[in-house]
């Protein structure tokens, strides 16, 4: 009897190898649950018939949890350094699976999603994100961290990132091990769940979200309210120099050149003229305002060629702008304050010396040079950066 030939659909289905999982859980002094979780986390393997690991990455428990995950069946990675990214990262340094899903120990999410997480995995998407807001159980989630914390860090992370998801600090999660290099995922603490967001967005992947469930958690809870909130916006607005340097610094620049222009053109505001100590505080905040726009000039600059970021804008920039750019526009800026401070000088010296009648003409002038030497200057500091930009 002759056997016919497979079918092209079954060769490829042959050639393809069954995709494996692998489940991470950080546990730190989960005696209460880890069992349970690991025990879950394998039943929701097994019953849908796909092949994995569970991987129970323990941050120094003294509780003997790491016995118990090892006797529910979980792989255990011992981490040293305190934190829930080091936890993380020691996981997935030794997770195996094409797949990676996380899940906290403290069985507030579902084990049993994890197929609905592996089934967007399949099609395409390189990240996905639970959602919890609209399935919080009672008691599960203090009011300030569902109607203020979460919501206020999940939108400013899109305000500056734009990832277009509704719950980043949700830990449960699906993520392809192939783009773990990518990501180069850094953060000890509890900011590596928006480094995580932070990082796939700027790497342009496939991100999506699906609706889970919130359970209350067993046992005591690690999270400091106040400290890990300030940690996740110290990163955002870290990792943002547009809104941390830039926006800040153009608005009181150009807030510093209205008011001097304001007082040079001796114009009556609220009904009264502004003199002298207004053009000084305007060419502070002219000053001030040239500094910070320099500083997140180079904190870009510092993240596209050594951190690896993605920024088409500054990546354009960087094409059409040089060093000889910078200095010829430094050198524009402080001649015009040369000139003016020279000619307040020569009339200064022609009436015989005595006091200085032209205040206003002298601060321009002298705001123009400090502009311009910085201007200058920092042009100089964009190039060092980049001496290692090739490499």
């Amino acid at each position: 009897m002759v056997e016919a030939p497979p079918t092209p659909e079954a060769v490829q289905a042959e050639a393809r190898p069954s995709t494996f999982v692998s489940v991470v859980i950080p546990c730190l002094n989960e005696a209460q649950s880890i069992e349970e979780s690991v025990r879950r986390a394998r039943k929701a393997l097994d019953e849908n018939h796909l092949e994995g690991e569970v991987i129970v990455a323990d941050n120094g428990s003294t509780d003997g949890s790491p016995e118990l995950a090892r006797a529910a069946g979980a792989h255990v990675v011992h981490e040293t350094r305190r934190g829930y990214g080091s936890a993380y990262l020691a996981g997935f340094a030794q997770a195996r699976g094409d797949y990676i899903v996380m899940a906290d120990a403290d069985l507030t999410y579902d084990f049993a999603d994890i197929p609905r997480f592996i089934q967007q995995l399949d099609q395409g998407a390189e990240l996905v994100m639970g959602n919890r807001m609209k399935n919080i159980k009672p008691g599960a989630m203090p009011w300030h961290h569902r109607y203020i914390g979460n919501p206020v860090l999940t939108g400013i992370l899109n305000l500056f990132f734009r990832t277009g998801v509704r719950d980043a600090h949700c830990g449960m999660r699906g993520i392809r091990r192939d783009v773990l290099p990518d990501l180069d995922l850094r953060s000890p603490g509890m900011e590596f769940a928006s480094e995580m967001v932070i990082r796939a967005a700027k790497q342009g992947l496939d991100i999506r979200e699906i609706p889970i469930e919130y359970h209350p958690r067993a046992g005591e809870s690690k999270l400091s309210s106040f400290r890990d909130g300030w940690r996740h916006l110290r990163f955002l607005l870290v990792h943002s120099p547009t809104y941390l340097f830039l926006i800040p610094g153009a608005l009181i620049g150009v807030l510093g050149l209205l008011v001097m222009l304001t007082v040079l053109g001796d114009i009556n505001v609220f009904g009264r003229r502004w003199d002298l100590h207004t053009m000084i505080a305007g060419t502070l905040m002219t000053v001030v305002g040239a500094q910070v726009l320099a500083l997140g000039f180079a904190a870009r600059a510092y993240g596209v060629w050594y951190l690896g970021e993605k920024d088409e804008w500054f990546e354009r920039m960087e094409q059409r702008f040089r060093l000889e750019h910078g200095l010829l526009a430094g050198g524009v800026v402080l001649l015009i304050g040369l000139v003016l401070v020279t000619f307040v000088g020569v009339k200064w010296i022609g009436a015989g010396g005595g006091a200085l009648s032209e205040t206003e003409i002298s601060l321009l002038g002298a705001t123009l040079v400090i502009v311009g030497l910085q201007i200058f200057f920092s042009s100089f500091l964009l190039s060092i950066l980049g001496l290692r930009r090739g490499d």
